[in-house]
């Protein structure tokens, strides 16, 4: 999960995606590859855990000790290892290296990149088997998809060519204005159909479940109806149409009749 900017939802979208398939019963890990680890704090992960993802990425820890609950953490340490991994010999290959023994045993990774297009969300794409790009409804969105995009191909066409573009998702729109409303115009024109049809709507009380440690499943249920319908389109792209069926009972029984239209 990437994006070119900061502000556009991405780590409530990483945090409730894993939330959704958790609840599907699927094995799912999150990383947090962002130094300000708000991921992390989105699970309430202790502040001093320890190893943390920069230890993974320095090699003093196999990945599979830094895993603390449903996340393998990260905190501004990550930072520093950046910059050690600036001078390395194959320094962009490094976390898929340590992450090869976790994608044998987990059926779902979800690496939240930070909120630049530097070395660790080139390490996450390289690592990754898809990408997918979270922007927000702003005058500069479509240029800034076009940079998160540019760093997908280079690390499709140098290091990992089975990396797919998952798709682009219009988040925390406000799609009541007209702005936002042309902002999602402008993406389907420019991207077509790589760009899903699920929008994730404003709404404070992601900023609030985040602040709270609680998913939004579980703190308003009402307003996971567009994360499930997005749920549903990201299944449907993975080939994975067997559990369609497990959300639409999922969705059934968390989100009150009509709560996707009045959100």
């Amino acid at each position: 999960m990437l994006s070119q900017k900061g502000g556009t939802g991405k780590t409530t979208l990483v945090r409730t995606l894993s939330d959704i398939f958790d609840r599907l019963g699927l094995d799912v890990l999150a990383i947090d590859a962002d130094p300000q680890g708000n991921l992390s704090d989105y699970f309430d992960t202790p502040p001093d855990a320890r190893p943390t993802l920069a230890d993974v990425l320095a090699g003093q820890v196999r990945a599979a000790e830094a895993v603390h609950g449903p996340v393998v953490p990260a905190n501004m340490r990550l930072a520093e290892a950046e910059l050690m991994l600036a001078g390395k010999i194959g320094r962009e290959v490094t976390l898929r290296n340590a992450l090869r023994d976790l994608k044998r045993q987990r059926d779902l990774i979800l690496i939240d990149c930070p909120p630049t297009l530097g070395l660790l969300t080139v390490n996450a794409l390289v690592a990754a088997d898809h990408a997918l790009l979270s922007t927000e409804a702003q005058y500069f969105s479509l240029q800034g998809v076009e940079q998160a995009m540019e760093v997908v191909d280079l690390a499709r066409e140098s290091l990992n060519p089975e990396l797919d573009l998952l798709g682009v998702v219009l988040n925390i729109a406000n799609m009541r204005t007209k702005h936002a409303r042309q902002t999602l115009e402008s993406l389907r024109e420019r991207f077509g159909d790589r760009v899903c049809r699920s929008v994730i709507r404003q709404s404070i009380a992601y900023a609030e479940s985040a602040e709270r440690a609680i998913p939004i499943l579980d703190y308003r249920p009402d307003r996971g109806a567009d994360y499930l319908s997005l749920a549903g389109e990201l299944l449907r792209r993975l080939s994975r149409s067997e559990l369609l069926e497990p959300l639409d009972r999922l969705s059934a029984e968390l989100v009150p009749a009509g709560a996707s239209a009045t959100a």
